[in-house]
């Protein structure tokens, strides 16, 4: 016994891991994990190689990051930096469409298709194929090393390290063309960058889907914590029913079987979860709502004769429907409900406003950047001259010509460095960037500042675009000295 003085150690905040080994088991959302996972993973492999014609300038990739020219290809639509509002509303469309999935049906995510779930998996399928389900590998994992554990372990850890490889060389294609990158990387001649990327990824890869597994998603996740502000009480996720399942107990044939619940307690239910949990301890952070689980509980149920469902996608609002004997609310009510259809209006908003400007946005981009150092020029004859920057992105597949512009309450005189005329040409898919001068008649008196409208016309499309800035001049003080 302590000393009355002591006092009792405060919780770890991390735990050493204890292994888990998930039993097999066949069901309805098992069938449904194997097709998401096997779509998901042919989906990162695969899309790297879809060719898509861009032109003699381009890689023929469907998809593809370009950061050496800052844009993004995916299939018929490209991205350039100025555009990046696509890709911010892309993520926005990405953070809400977790919040009506998390407040309608749960972590349905984190069950089936975060990446950490997908990889781990796969990496506990292979497991499975090489060391045996889950009486095999605990007993692989009690023993002593042998010859028979130490070649099971070996094969299997090469099997992930590949899977691994795969995977980070998947993540760097999308940055180059595929193929090209591929025979580049098998012959060395790859930049420094692929390598180390390919490295950092098959390594965590390894480490998060083969040895962390359920302890990322517990310690370095954060959206577990975060679920708990978007669910509700009419929230959709895996639970047990203990107004049916209790008491439980296995020994149906002793006096007082009768007041048994359905729940046989033969553990079915933690055999195969993946995170080593019982859902019948009520909602837990580590849960992922896989619905491993409701495959087991139904499978034994229907070999005791007992309904399906004691663990099963309910709403903590079903526990006091159904043992008042009310009949339960339908699904469709319980996924529309204010909170989800306001959340589906703002995702399908952002995704038709987005559609609807990718189809509306011109071909042609135009910037226009005053020089600040020195602010204005004054030349021999009197005059006033300011400096611009001007870029112009072509973004289409052969190259254009482009006439200048520009408009201003001011007598001015435009000239491009290097250019004989207003007149130049931006290649095909490329941004060329020039020196504009704009300069006043020779002791003209302008004002402090006056308003310039610069603007090019594509010559083939006839396209127009403009852009404000500004023209300075010194104070007026400064002409009367």
């Amino acid at each position: 016994m302590a000393p009355p003085d002591s006092k009792p150690a405060p919780d770890a905040l991390y735990a050493a891991r204890i292994p888990i080994f998930p039993r097999r088991v066949k069901g309805t959302f098992r069938t449904l994990k194997w097709w998401i996972m096997g779509v998901t993973l042919a989906i990162y492999y695969l899309t790297p190689w879809i060719r898509w014609d861009r032109g003699p300038l381009m890689p023929d990739q469907a998809v593809l990051v370009d950061l050496a020219n800052r844009r993004f290809f995916f299939f018929w639509i490209e991205i350039w930096p100025q555009q990046f509002i696509y890709v911010a509303g892309l993520l926005i469309m990405a953070g809400l469409g977790l919040f009506l999935f998390t407040s309608a049906l749960g972590r349905v995510w984190c069950g089936y298709t975060c990446p950490q779930t997908v990889w781990t998996d796969l990496y506990i399928t292979v497991e499975r194929w090489i060391e045996g389900d889950r009486n095999a590998r605990i007993k692989l994992h009690k023993q002593g090393w042998d010859a028979r554990k130490i070649r099971l372990r070996a094969t299997k850890w090469l099997v992930w390290l590949a899977i691994g490889v795969a995977t980070g060389g998947a993540w760097v294609f999308y940055f180059a063309d595929a193929p090209t990158l591929l025979v580049d990387l098998l012959t060395g001649e790859a930049a420094f960058v692929a390598y180390a990327s390919i490295a950092v990824l098959t390594a965590t890869t390894f480490v998060f889907g083969g040895f962390m597994r359920e302890q990322v998603c517990i310690y370095m996740c954060p959206w577990p914590r975060i679920q708990a502000a978007m669910m509700d009480d009419q929230t959709i996720t895996v639970g047990y029913r203990h107004w049916r399942g209790e008491p439980r107990g296995k020994h149906r044939k002793r006096e007082g079987a009768e007041q048994l619940g359905d729940c046989i307690d033969c553990n079915a239910c933690v055999a195969v979860c993946p995170m080593g949990i019982d859902i019948r301890d009520g909602q837990q952070l580590a849960c992922i709502t896989c619905a491993l689980c409701i495959d087991a509980c139904d499978d034994v149920m229907e070999k005791t004769g007992k309904p399906r469902g004691l663990i099963d996608y309910v709403t903590l609002q079903d526990e006091a429907i159904e043992t008042e004997g009310a009949p339960a609310v339908p699904l469709i009510k319980r996924i529309l409900r204010p909170r989800t259809i306001l959340y589906t209006v703002l995702w399908a908003a952002i995704g038709v406003g987005m559609v609807v400007s990718l189809f509306m946005r011109e071909s042609i981009d135009l910037s226009v950047a005053r020089d600040r150092n020195p602010l204005f020029v004054t030349l021999a004859d009197g005059s006033i001259r300011n400096g611009y920057t001007i870029k112009v992105s072509n973004q289409n597949q052969d190259p254009h010509e482009f006439v200048l512009s520009f408009r201003s309450e001011l007598p001015l005189s435009a000239n491009l460095q290097g250019e004989d005329a207003l007149r130049f040409t931006v290649d095909a898919d490329k941004l060329r960037t020039l020196r504009l001068f704009l300069t006043t008649l020779p002791f003209a008196r302008p004002t402090e500042q006056a308003d310039v409208e610069v603007w090019i016309e594509d010559q083939q499309t006839r396209e127009r675009v403009s852009v404000g800035t500004v023209f300075l001049a010194p104070e007026p003080e400064a002409w009367a000295q």
